[in-house]
């Protein structure tokens, strides 16, 4: 009979074991790096699902890169770890996801798209000093609410409207000047509404006549309306500003009205750059012209992306890019940070300099939470492909303008 107060050799060697196993356990996880919660909200439900849905898949395209290179490198390879927010295409819930987030603990968040929707959740992540990294939303005022956790990575739409103007008048004046009269279509939210009133401002003293500034709501079902205006006021260009849905409803009303600008000329228009739209609908696509976000055609990781796109179902637009891009430059602020410390990030942010990624801006520096070298390109659709056409650095094809069909 074997003593209860005696144990087994066997039963000493499993307690061996495990004692050993419970010493070497820390070491382990030191090895391996304890993993970071990184949020990242996007609209994946609602008007801008499409948007949505291809910066998430952007974000985790940068997760899945960065843990197979072996983590964060400087947190003892600790791997990066999603917990996702649905903002569904309202500012309220991107508010009430970002309270979710803080509470199951997230060092940082990425994302946002919308100006709105930004405005809202980030404004949420500033009570528990939550750095919040801005993908895609451009409105100005966004950084200009002294929010010290809250960083945009894109250009804002004044930087936008003012390389976008710049390289309007270069290119009506290399080709004779046969544009003058404008008309400007935006959606009525923060985004578009802003960005008219600066058109309205500057487009005058470049030597264009603005002939009407026509809004429409987010969604829209209907552009009839807009493109019979549109037809009778016969502007040499036509220049949208809004999201994806009513960027392409625009198009292929023109197209079957037969409305044919010299120029179709979009400020940060939401389908003028995206493969789906070309793809879909290549008639109405063909020779439209956008300044927007767009990666650097000449950085070989670009055709990279867009093939992993294409091999998880979906077409390629600038959110893949800029989410990756985003993504990364957050996982280098958490490693400078040195730790998944919220204030020590915010701390790296706002003093050093980041890669960004595929991205045109070289080294990404924050000023009052604004990335001062983000850069948008020049794109066209030629030949059923976006092409870059400005600035000559990043320039893959010549503009077709006035188009020809």
């Amino acid at each position: 009979m074997t003593s209860i107060l005696v144990p087994s050799r066997r039963a000493v060697l499993r307690t061996g074991l495990a004692a050993t196993s419970l010493v070497a356990m820390p070491a382990i996880l030191r090895a391996q790096g304890a993993s970071v919660k990184l949020g990242i909200i996007q609209p994946v439900t609602g008007a801008l699902a499409n948007d949505g849905d291809l910066g998430k898949l952007g974000a985790e395209f940068a997760v899945q890169d960065i843990n197979a290179a072996g983590g964060l490198k400087a947190l003892g390879g600790a791997k990066l770890e999603i917990v996702f927010a649905d903002s569904r295409s309202s500012p309220e819930v991107a508010a009430q996801e970002t309270e979710r987030l803080n509470g199951e603990g997230v060092a940082a968040i990425v994302g946002g798209f919308g100006s709105g929707l930004c405005a809202t959740a980030s404004q949420a992540a500033s009570r528990y000093d939550l750095p919040y990294l801005i993908d895609v939303g451009v409105a100005d005022q966004l950084t200009q609410r002294g929010l010290k956790n809250t960083f945009r990575f894109s250009p804002s739409f004044g930087m936008v409207t003012k390389s976008a103007l710049e390289r309007l008048v270069a290119l009506n004046d290399a080709a004779g000047k046969p544009a003058r009269t404008v008309v400007i279509v935006h959606e009525d939210g923060l985004f578009g509404s802003g960005l008219a009133k600066l058109l309205q401002a500057e487009l005058p003293k470049l030597g264009f006549e603005i002939l009407e500034t026509v809004s429409h709501p987010t969604p829209a079902r209907d552009m009839a309306n807009v493109v019979l205006r549109i037809r009778s006021l016969q502007p040499d260009l036509v220049i949208p500003s809004n999201y994806y849905g009513e960027f392409v409803l625009l198009a292929r009303t023109m197209l079957q009205q037969r409305v044919r600008p010299k120029g179709i000329y979009a400020i940060l228009g939401g389908g003028a750059s995206s493969l789906r739209f070309v793809k879909e609908f290549p008639q109405a696509a063909e020779g439209v012209m956008d300044c927007n976000h767009w990666p650097d055609p000449k950085n070989p990781l670009t055709p990279e992306l867009r093939k992993r796109t294409e091999a998880a179902g979906r077409a390629f637009a600038y959110n893949i890019p800029m989410n990756y891009s985003a993504v990364r430059l957050m996982a280098e602020a958490i490693e400078k940070a040195g730790a998944p410390d919220r204030l020590k990030i915010i701390e790296a942010l706002s003093t050093q300099s980041f890669s960004s990624g595929v991205m045109p801006y070289g080294q990404s520096k924050f000023a009052g939470g604004q990335n001062t070298s983000a850069l948008p390109l020049n794109t066209q659709v030629q030949g059923g492909d976006v092409k870059v056409i400005a600035p000559p650095d990043f320039a893959e094809a010549k503009a077709n303008f006035p188009f020809k069909a």
